[in-house]
C-alpha cells in the first residue's frame, strides 16, 4: 500500500463518512479480527475512512482495508479525566505505525501529570511536524486554541462529554458551524450521529467529513435504544 501524503488523506475523506470501528474491554465485540471485519464491511458500505483505538486494531484494519484511519489510544491514567491519546507515549505509539491521522483530547482538562492541552500539543507538533493530527473539542474556544496551535483537523467529538458541555443537544451542529464560520476550520463532525438526516446536516453546517460510530458498530447500543423506545411505548 503506497503511503498517501497529508493532502491526499485530508481530500480523500472529504465529503464522506469515517466509520469508527472500536470496541473496549469491556463489550462483546472487543477482538481485533471482529474490528478489522468490520472496518471491511464499513469500506464496501462507502465509507471512506476509519476511526479506530489500539495499535492491535489498527494494524489488523490496514491489512483489510486502504482507507485513512483516524488513531487514537484510549488509556486512563489516575490523575486525569484524559483518556483519548493522554500522553506522548501513546501519541509515540500511532507515529511508529505511520498512523494517517493521530486523534488527541484538546479539551481545557489537564492531562496525566498536571500537564496543559496546549504544553502537551506543542511538544507532539514539534517531534512529528508533519503529522496530520485532530482536535477532540467540547467548546468553541477548544477548537480555537487547537487551530492556533497548529491541529490540523477540529472534531466535535467531546461535546457533551466534558463537565461545562454536560447536557449539550447532540450532535452538536452549533459547534460545527461556529468552527466553520468563525474559524474557518477543516471540521470532523463526531458525537451523537444516529441518523442519516443528521449526517446530512452535519455537511450542511460546514463539515469535512463526519465520524459515525455507536449508530453503525455498536450492536448492543443499538439493541438498547430500540429497546427502550419499547419499553417508554408500554
Amino acid at each position: 500500500m503506497e503511503k498517501k501524503n497529508n493532502t491526499q488523506i485530508l481530500e480523500q475523506i472529504k465529503g464522506g463518512l469515517i466509520v469508527s470501528c472500536q470496541a473496549l474491554s469491556t463489550e462483546p465485540l472487543y477482538d481485533s479480527y471482529i474490528m478489522s471485519k468490520m472496518a471491511y464491511a464499513a469500506s464496501l458500505g462507502g465509507a471512506v475512512g476509519i476511526r479506530a483505538n489500539t495499535v492491535v486494531d489498527i494494524l489488523a484494519i490496514r491489512e483489510r482495508v486502504d482507507l485513512p484511519i483516524i488513531g487514537i489510544i484510549k488509556k486512563d491514567y489516575p490523575d486525569s479525566d484524559v483518556y483519548i491519546t493522554p500522553t506522548m507515549e501513546e501519541v509515540d505509539a500511532l507515529a511508529e505505525i505511520g498512523c494517517d491521522i493521530i486523534a488527541v483530547d484538546a479539551t481545557n482538562r489537564l492531562r496525566p501529570g498536571g500537564i496543559s492541552f496546549e504544553d502537551f500539543f506543542k511538544e507532539i507538533r514539534a517531534k512529528y511536524p508533519n503529522q496530520l493530527f485532530m482536535a477532540d473539542t467540547s467548546c468553541f474556544e477548544e477548537g480555537k486554541l487547537a487551530l492556533e496551535l497548529g491541529c490540523d483537523l477540529i472534531g466535535t467529538t467531546m461535546s457533551g462529554y466534558t463537565p461545562y458541555t454536560k447536557g449539550t443537544p447532540l450532535p452538536d451542529f452549533t459547534l460545527m458551524r461556529r468552527y466553520k464560520e468563525e474559524l474557518g476550520a477543516t471540521v470532523i463532525a463526531e458525537g451523537g450521529i444516529w441518523v442519516p438526516e443528521q449526517l446530512v446536516e452535519a455537511f450542511n453546517c460546514g463539515a469535512h467529513a463526519a465520524v459515525v460510530g455507536t449508530a453503525i458498530t455498536r450492536p448492543m447500543d443499538i439493541t438498547k435504544r430500540f429497546v427502550k423506545a419499547l419499553e417508554e411505548s408500554k
